[in-house]
């Protein structure tokens, strides 16, 4: 090779960005990788903000179902457009301000072809089985970002993917014009599906958790009553709050306990909604009185785009006090103490911001 080919090559180094790597929660390290390139119908994406996830935290500690073991994480994102492939040109420009709809879909399974892509029978999630967004760059199918609305800042867009999942849960319950809810869990997810609840027109709603905390920020964020879940007379205290048996149940816990008081707490007909992540394995459930109660037992995935337009129009309403669901931010090299803190149970939202490599 002429000797000034071999200089060129070197003064034109491939270009790096910085990556998270999740291998355990005592094992998240900054990995440098080669700098994507969009394909055709993708977008480059550089990351402003991701979120930390609770399903993030279970996967570090090795408790998610379906997230295998090294991983790298970022499904909550929010970015500025770098770059656009050629079919997707048209549709997206530089300095566009986007949000990922992380939920990677085939479009031709029975699910997908009637619109429920959240179930597609060979789902993925970007972040959770692909590499996501907690890094510098990324790339990403076109079709799977939404546009932040204008006026709306980086972190309240950063709350719009964790809020699409409560509105598609409180979705699935039906019409909730002026029925009574409880909610089982005042974690993130929990206190976003008061709020969607709430705008779903709930006139009465619970909130149970383990910590004074927690109830205490629910009630700041409109709960009728906030309750101890760890009472022995749990039953009782919301059925006294709210004038009997609920109409819905929002099961944010999806454990044995939390199953059994969302079996005892809602009315005959009533529905339970299964919004949290369970442990892998069986779970005890009273099918007696489930059946003896016409009880509907549903359980809830993700979101679509709908899902995503309602929590947009939701936090550009005001209805979303970021400040009592964003606890704390991290910046990129720091990504090791972020997960660190989205493991404190007094935290709520955990966010990690990029400012570039």
């Amino acid at each position: 090779m002429p000797q000034h080919h071999r200089q060129s090559h070197r003064n034109h180094p491939t270009p790096q960005v910085r990556r998270v790597l999740v291998r355990s929660l005592d094992d998240i390290s900054l990995e440098q990788v080669p700098a994507p390139v969009p394909g055709d119908d993708e977008l480059l994406v550089r990351t402003t903000v991701v979120g930390v996830c609770g399903s993030d935290t279970h996967a570090a500690a090795g408790h998610h179902p379906f997230i295998d073991l090294p991983y790298r994480p970022g499904h909550e994102a929010v970015g500025v457009v770098a770059a656009a492939g050629s079919g997707a040109e048209e549709d997206f420009t530089p300095c566009d301000r986007v949000v990922i709809e992380p939920n990677l879909y085939c479009g031709r399974c029975p699910q997908c072809l009637s619109g429920r892509y959240n179930i597609c029978q060979e789902l993925k999630v970007f972040g959770c089985q692909t590499p996501g967004a907690m890094t510098d760059l990324f790339t990403i199918p076109a079709d799977r970002v939404h546009r932040v609305p204008d006026g709306m800042t980086d972190i309240e867009a950063a709350l719009i993917e964790p809020l699409a999942t409560p509105v598609h849960a409180v979705a699935k319950a039906g019409d909730l014009t002026g029925r009574s809810v409880a909610v089982l869990g005042a974690g993130p997810i929990g206190l976003l599906t008061l709020l969607a609840a709430r705008h779903a027109g709930a006139v009465r709603i619970a909130v149970t958790d383990l910590l004074d905390g927690k109830r205490a920020r629910a009630m700041r964020l409109g709960a009728d009553a906030a309750l101890d879940a760890d009472a022995p007379d749990l039953v009782e205290q919301v059925h006294a709050a709210l004038g009997g048996p609920v109409d819905v149940v929002f099961d944010c816990v999806s454990r044995e306990q939390s199953m059994a008081q969302a079996t005892a707490l809602v009315t005959k007909g009533g529905h339970i909604v299964v919004v949290g992540v369970g442990a892998p394995g069986t779970t005890p459930i009273r099918l007696d009185l489930v059946q003896d109660r016409e009880i509907r037992l549903e359980g809830t995935l993700m979101y679509t785009g709908e899902d995503y337009r309602t929590a947009m129009s939701l936090i550009a309403s005001g209805a979303v006090d970021t400040t009592e669901i964003v606890t704390a931010t991290y910046p990129l090299p720091d990504a090791a103490k972020a997960f660190a803190a989205s493991v404190d149970p007094e935290q709520v939202k955990v966010l990690v911001t990029v400012d570039g490599p």
